[in-house]
């Protein structure tokens, strides 16, 4: 049985509640996670001002009520197991290294921000800055997985390191800027821009794309690598067809103001 937080009190400002993680609640007892601390606009708060608290610690945790001014749940979570019947705030998964994070709804900003590793699902949108590096930070996510079934904001991946990012529907303007490592994939649109000072690793997107000019085309073939990312995208419920999966794509390397070792991999049929 996991752990159950249903919320009974919404938030009037956001509140930061970066104690929800697996590993934080782990033996403790529902009193004791009742009283963490939280902090509600400028006023430290409890956890129980605003959940009920049932069920029992098993590594997992369930979310239920109107999230979206809760911020931070699962940041820096290392195990275990998180699921958010709906929407969430701001700074889901930030910093995580280990564990599952499924959001049933729509995530706002920062999704995964500087994530080292774990798994995040979300089932709905997500807000800017999925996967990104924090303001005046040169590093992004550098390990683990995030999946979105509809479509991401701008940013995503910014100065990404590591890990793959794979998105159903569309992603914004200046995707995977100043990137340096790493996949990420739109099964949809990629916005102007994206791929902008990026030093190395690869960007794919199905649908046309304004290619900025300091990339150049290199050619046209089937990348073995992609098959295998693209088929599990398919496993993990994004809508990828055979054509994508067998295709072949235009490729364009980049950014040529840095190293020119990056690519933006375009589907052409």
């Amino acid at each position: 049985m996991s752990i159950k937080l249903n919320l009974h009190t919404t938030p009037s400002v956001p509140l930061e509640a970066e104690v929800i993680t697996p590993q934080r609640f782990a033996s403790l007892s529902n009193e004791d996670i009742a009283a963490l601390p939280v902090q509600h606009g400028n006023e430290l708060a409890k956890l129980g001002d605003f959940f009920t608290v049932s069920g029992s610690a098993n590594g997992e945790i369930e979310l239920e009520g109107d999230l979206r001014l809760v911020k931070m749940i699962g940041q820096g979570m290392s195990s275990g197991r998180i699921v958010i019947a709906g929407d969430v705030g701001m700074h889901v998964g930030a910093i995580m290294s280990g564990g599952e994070i499924v959001v049933e709804g729509n995530a706002t900003d920062w999704a995964g921000a500087e994530m080292l590793g774990g798994q995040i699902l979300i089932r709905g949108n997500a807000g800017h800055g999925l996967g990104c590096g924090y303001r005046g930070s040169r590093i992004g996510m550098r390990g683990g997985q995030i999946f979105v079934q509809g479509n991401a904001g701008s940013e995503t991946g910014g100065a990404m390191r590591g890990g793959l990012i794979a998105i159903g529907g569309n992603s914004g303007d200046f995707t995977g800027v100043n990137m340096r490592a790493g996949t990420i994939i739109a099964l949809g649109e990629i916005g102007w821009r994206s791929g902008a000072s990026m030093l190395r690793g690869t960007i794919v997107t199905m649908q046309p794309a304004r290619i900025l000019p300091t990339f150049g085309y290199a050619c046209t073939y089937q990348p073995n690598f992609l098959r295998f990312y693209l088929l599990h995208l398919r496993a993990m419920g994004l809508p990828v067809s055979d054509e994508q999966v067998n295709g072949y794509y235009q490729r364009y390397s980049g950014d040529s103001i840095e190293l020119n070792r990056g690519e933006i991999l375009v589907f052409a049929g």
